[in-house]
């Protein structure tokens, strides 16, 4: 393609509204525009990076036997009741009425219309296993989009259902997807970590998140670093610490604390860490009906644990109101003690203390030397908190370490969730019939391109790994004499012929602003030609990435990067098999 044909408008200065790397890239480098908030066009540049996204992941869908289809985007509010999702779905549901004032939604995931296609067309085991899967663009009304197309509204997922006659079936089936998850993340040039994770809106037995580990990610993830196991703290378990010898209790104290509210303003006051402080905190589970979950104060509660361990769908804290009306203190200085009333949950961390600090059930009062088996009823105990750096691995003992990630993709055991709900059943070779078993499995395409810029740039633009770039090769004239242009035609005819993609920045314009655009696309490899390099009989070849160079006779170029392109294309294939 030649630049002047080309419709890459980049951009000189950093655009005010991109929050992130990847996000500042796309839109200098003439790969996105906005439409709306969280709602984007994929330029040509842009396009030719998702479409090779699709290819790698057409390929390793199709490798372990899965069949391509296309669903609607617009799905009737029916098939969302039928599950219950309508409205647990919550206001990331696009909903609208058509002229009929019959209830529809713009699918942010297509469990429900995939199991009644199942329900409609599939009659035996014979049929099983089946897995379907499609490319397509999914709609959530995301609270806050951000960051470009790693929290759009709109975006383009490919998301793939599997159906199998049992539970070992299905469990095959999800491994063959983890692994070619495995694949499609290393063929993309990714660094990427299969995380234990929540199972979420989408529901289910269990579930993996991708991470690409990269500062910029949303997600907080704890790893073992001399074992497999890495998890995403809302499903990281946490191991509960050793028993220990109870010491000799002291009396229970009640302390003076004016305007200690929070276990910072509390420790300050009392000069005291903030593992001997128990938080409690107060969750509203019914209508004026409260549950106090006791947390030390160096831990984060983790209201996905909380939440499970509840039964509930979602976790609202109590208001102050509430809880001043139920436990007649103010939120900040409530306790476990004399609240025989509340169900008390407690974190499995506090079994390991004794007199610790806690509210005082009165305004501007704690208590001091608490003790769990001697001055309040715990109801239940368990995993309440959130793993952090140092907690020890649950498959090793060692001390686990944090990383951020961004999410590629999410695969679900979903087993007979759906269904069940929707009577997506089988007959067995007995005549018998039984619900199918089924798990889900999604890849963010959009999401990828964008982690690939966050894991792979510098302070001059993008360098875009091989099998992902817009193009691979990108020759630039440096003069506009007679003999660069010439040299450069024929080069560039030269790669097509075999069949090297390639970009010629034939426009009238300066080399610098030719080095910084070509620096900012991201193109592998750079061909310079020039009128001193010519005279001298060489072409230089600059590696975007690493900056190396090399110098070449022109007959000798086409040879060198197709070679070059070829090794990179085949290391990618080879990483996915390691």
């Amino acid at each position: 393609m030649r630049l002047s044909q080309s419709f890459i408008p980049t951009m000189r200065q950093d655009p005010g509204e991109a929050e992130v790397i990847s996000h500042r890239l796309m839109l200098r480098a003439g790969m996105i525009r906005k439409v709306a908030t969280g709602i984007y066009s994929y330029l040509p540049l842009g396009l030719r990076v998702i479409r090779k996204i699709e290819t790698i992941v057409r390929e390793e869908m199709n490798r372990v036997g899965a069949q391509e289809l296309l669903l609607p985007i617009l799905s009737p509010a029916e098939l969302w009741k039928e599950t219950d999702r309508w409205d647990f779905y919550g206001k990331e549901l696009v909903r609208l009425q058509d002229r009929h004032d019959r209830d529809f939604c713009l699918g942010p995931t297509h469990e429900e219309v995939i199991t009644d296609l199942f329900r409609r067309e599939v009659r035996s085991y014979r049929q099983l296993p089946l897995t379907l899967y499609q490319i397509q663009t999914k709609f959530r009304d995301e609270i806050r989009p951000r960051f470009g197309l790693m929290r759009s509204r709109e975006f383009i997922m490919k998301d793939a259902y599997s159906f199998d006659r049992d539970e070992a079936g299905a469990q095959q089936n999800y491994q063959r997807m983890y692994d070619a998850y495995c694949r499609i993340f290393s063929r993309t040039g990714l660094q990427f970590r299969p995380v234990e994770a929540d199972t979420g809106l989408i529901g289910g037995i269990s579930s993996h998140e991708f991470m690409v580990l990269a500062n910029t990610g949303e997600e907080l993830i704890v790893f073992d670093p001399d074992s497999p196991y890495a998890a995403n703290v809302e499903r990281a378990e946490v191991v509960p610490p050793p028993a220990q010898e109870p010491s000799e209790l002291k009396p229970l104290e009640k302390v003076s604390t004016p305007n200690a509210k929070s276990v910072e303003d509390l420790c300050a006051l009392l000069n005291i860490e903030a593992s001997r402080v128990v938080k409690t905190l107060f969750y509203q589970t019914a209508e004026d009906t409260i549950t106090g979950v006791l947390i030390r104060g160096d831990h984060q509660a983790n209201e996905i644990k909380i939440q499970r361990f509840l039964g509930l769908h979602d976790l609202t804290l109590a208001s102050p109101e509430l809880v001043a009306k139920i436990t007649t203190a103010p939120v900040g200085f409530v306790g476990p003690v004399g609240l025989s009333h509340v169900r008390i949950l407690a974190d499995n961390a506090i079994a390991a203390l004794t007199d610790f600090i806690v509210g005082g059930n009165e305004p501007d009062v704690h208590l001091l030397n608490v003790n769990a088996t001697r001055d309040f009823a715990v109801h239940d105990w368990g995993d309440f908190r959130q793993a952090q750096a140092g907690d020890p691995s649950p498959r090793t003992g060692n001390p686990l370490q944090t990383a951020r990630g961004i999410e590629v993709g999410h695969i679900f055991l979903l087993g007979t969730k759906y269904s069940e709900k929707m009577g997506a059943t089988f007959l067995d070779a007995g005549g018998d019939s039984h619900p199918v078993i089924m798990g889900c499995y999604g890849i963010g395409i959009g999401r990828i391109a964008a982690a690939a810029i966050e894991q792979n740039h510098d302070e001059k633009g993008i360098c875009w790994p091989m099998p992902i770039a817009p193009y691979q090769a990108q020759i630039l004239p440096v003069t506009s004499s007679e003999a660069v242009r010439l040299a450069s035609e024929q080069l560039y005819d030269e790669l097509c012929q075999h069949n090297i993609e390639v970009l010629l920045d034939d426009r009238n314009e300066r080399g610098g602003v030719k080095f910084n655009d070509a620096d900012m696309i991201g193109t592998p490899y750079h061909i310079i030609i020039g009128d001193k390099g010519l005279a001298r009989n060489t072409l230089e070849i600059k590696d975007r990435k690493t900056g190396e160079k090399v110098l070449l006779p022109p007959d000798q170029v086409t040879a060198w990067i197709k070679n070059a392109v070829t090794q990179e294309l085949v290391r990618s294939k080879r990483k996915e098999k390691e």
